[in-house]
This record gives structure tokens, C-alpha cells and sequence, in this order.
């Protein structure tokens, strides 16, 4: 097995660049130009199984020998998906819905063998059962975090997990975005040392 090949992060996501950066394996990063509405009655995990596909393929055409992941997250409460807010008002109006309810994040991840033509593609679902807050908690957490480029207007990786009643799932790095526990897998699967020789 070796770690030599190029790895390709079809993301600009700070979240999953970090993500990414805890397994020490050398990686790029290339920006994927997939415009990402929602198809008509399109799910949740279709939704982000299908975009975390063309992401890695719209990379992957610019990478001739490499392995190039996509990824992809949708939050949803049933059938409903919850969008990134953009702004104060609207990230106060999703907090306020989401008050004593479960949300799932369903992560969508590929990853891409361009030398050899191989995909892996899965969802990993996580999810979040959050606590009952008011309106006075909200406008104090977003204060203090302003999530607003968040799907679910919270960061979990930051002060939004003081809003959690508790949460479910076998992978807590896809709640952040890039399921490492999946993705360790298929890097093994596809040739690579996780962990690798040296960082």
C-alpha cells in the first residue's frame, strides 16, 4: 500500500479542510463548480448523496491520477430541508422551529479513483435531538457564534452544542461535514495508509 498518490478535497470548506487535515495525509484542495438547488421531491440524503457525487466528478475531470473527494451535507426534520440561513433574522426563525426537535444531517461522501475509473459513494446520517430553548437563548447564541453559513443555523463544533439535548449517530465527524470513519475505510480500500508513514 502506499499514501504517494494525490489527494483532492473537492471542497473550499474551511469545516472539511480541517476535517481532512486530522488524518496527516498531504491533500489539495480544488473548488467544484456544481450549483447545489434542490431537485423537485428530492430528499434529504438524495439530495446530499447526489451533490457530493458531482462534486467529486466535476474535480475529478481536472485530476488524471488521483483520488479526489466530494462531499455533501443536508439537514432535514423528516422530509423538510433546512437551508443555510444567510442572515440573522432567518437563522432566529430556523433556531426557534427547531426547538425540541430532531434534526438528521445526512452527509453525502464520494470518493473517486480517476486512474482507475472506481467510486465509492454513501450517506452517513447523524443525528442531533436538540433541548427546548426561547427566544431570549437564541438571540444569545447567535450573537456569540453568528452561524449563518450553517445548514440549522448552529455550529456543533462550537458553542451550538449547548443547545443539544443529545445526539446519535456511529460518526461524529459527519455532523461537522466529512466522515472520517467512512472515508478511512475507502483511502484503505483505494490503496492508501491511514494512518500514513509519516505525516
Amino acid at each position: 500500500m502506499t499514501a504517494l498518490r494525490t489527494l483532492v478535497l473537492g471542497s473550499t470548506s474551511p469545516y472539511r479542510r480541517s476535517l481532512l487535515e486530522r488524518l496527516r495525509i498531504p491533500f489539495e484542495t480544488a473548488s467544484p463548480g456544481v450549483a447545489e438547488d434542490r431537485l423537485p421531491e428530492e430528499t434529504p440524503p438524495a439530495l446530499a448523496e447526489r451533490l457530493a457525487r458531482a462534486k467529486a466528478a466535476d474535480v475529478a475531470a481536472r485530476y488524471p491520477d488521483a483520488l479526489v473527494i466530494g462531499s455533501d451535507q443536508s439537514a432535514g426534520i423528516g422530509e423538510r430541508v433546512l437551508s443555510k440561513p444567510g442572515d440573522h433574522q432567518r437563522a432566529a426563525e430556523q433556531l426557534a422551529a427547531l426547538s425540541g426537535q430532531s434534526v438528521v444531517f445526512h452527509t453525502g461522501l464520494c470518493l473517486i479513483d480517476t486512474a482507475s475509473g472506481r467510486e465509492w459513494i454513501g450517506v452517513v446520517p447523524f443525528t442531533v435531538h436538540m433541548r427546548d430553548f426561547d427566544e431570549d437563548e437564541i438571540e444569545r447564541y447567535l450573537r456569540l457564534e453568528r452561524p449563518y453559513d450553517c445548514s440549522g443555523s448552529f455550529k456543533s463544533e462550537g458553542l451550538g452544542v449547548s443547545l443539544f439535548r443529545r445526539t446519535e449517530g456511529d460518526d461524529p465527524t459527519a455532523l461537522v461535514g466529512l466522515p472520517l470513519i467512512r472515508l478511512c475505510a475507502w483511502l484503505r480500500e483505494a490503496g492508501m495508509n491511514v494512518p500514513p508513514d509519516r505525516a
